[in-house]
């Protein structure tokens, strides 16, 4: 989830999965090991499987590929995965901030591709804490909008879940919740009919940079570069879109 806003949430965020399917693939068999060997491979106990079993389908990952990623993270083919989760922070185009979450089997690697592609992308590396705090780490549920779902239908499904808020955020409904209260908002929604697209834990911005079109763009292919690297598994940022902007970026579809 790069930022918070219509534009940057849908449409850019889905042509970015397009062009990169392959690389997307990698990216969600990857969580989907990580999950399966810290949570075990049942998938009726292991709730963080279970997302990411459902993020890996949503985005027609091949079930064979999926089983397959589900066993060699549980260690039942023999092998064994060992990934480190590392959090680098830096700076955009107009100080808008950035979170880049890597998962990696090889730090010193996954640190230079980061700092390559932020320095081409016209970032700027920043010190451990200095971007962080501009973040909270929250339960992210999406919801994509179908006919005769509202927002109120969210908010019955989940308000005595634990959620704290739902946004409509143009094509999907978003809810926010503390981490712990992720689980327990999913099955709210299905236990209501409904379907989530996604659920995560990741980080929200608690303070925004409104940025032009321009800088959007910028701050976008910046955003892609990271995104185009191996270990990179997420880009928060704190960008925030007016309603002009968008309508102006729209026009560059």
């Amino acid at each position: 989830m790069s930022g918070h806003s219509k534009w940057a949430t849908t449409k850019h965020k889905k042509a970015v999965i397009d062009a990169r399917r392959a690389k997307s693939f990698a990216k969600l068999i990857k969580n989907i090991e990580v999950a399966a060997k810290i949570g075990g491979a049942d998938m009726a106990g292991n709730p963080t499987l279970v997302d990411a079993v459902q993020k890996a389908k949503k985005t027609s990952v091949p079930n064979d590929n999926i089983d397959r990623a589900i066993k060699r993270g549980a260690g039942l083919l023999g092998e064994t995965i060992e990934y480190l989760n590392i959090m680098y922070e830096g700076y955009g185009p107009s100080g808008v901030a950035l979170m880049v979450e890597c998962l990696t089997d090889n730090k010193n690697r996954a640190a230079a591709e980061v700092r390559t592609a932020m320095s081409r992308g016209g970032g700027t590396m920043a010190d451990p804490g200095s971007v962080a705090y501009n973040f909270n780490r929250k339960g992210v549920v999406l919801v994509n909008k179908t006919e005769g779902l509202t927002e109120d239908d969210i908010l019955i499904a989940v308000l005595d879940a634990g959620a704290e808020e739902v946004n409509d955020r143009g094509d999907d409904f978003e809810i926010i919740s503390e981490p712990s209260d992720l689980v327990a908002t999913r099955t709210a929604l299905q236990e209501s009919g409904i379907d989530y697209e996604s659920a995560d834990v990741a980080f929200v911005p608690n303070l925004s940079v409104a940025v032009d079109a321009e800088t959007a763009r910028k701050v976008f292919r910046l955003i892609d570069n990271l995104e185009d690297c191996d270990d990179v598994q997420n880009v928060y940022s704190n960008y925030d879109l007016s309603p002009e902007v968008e309508a102006e970026l729209e026009e560059d579809e």
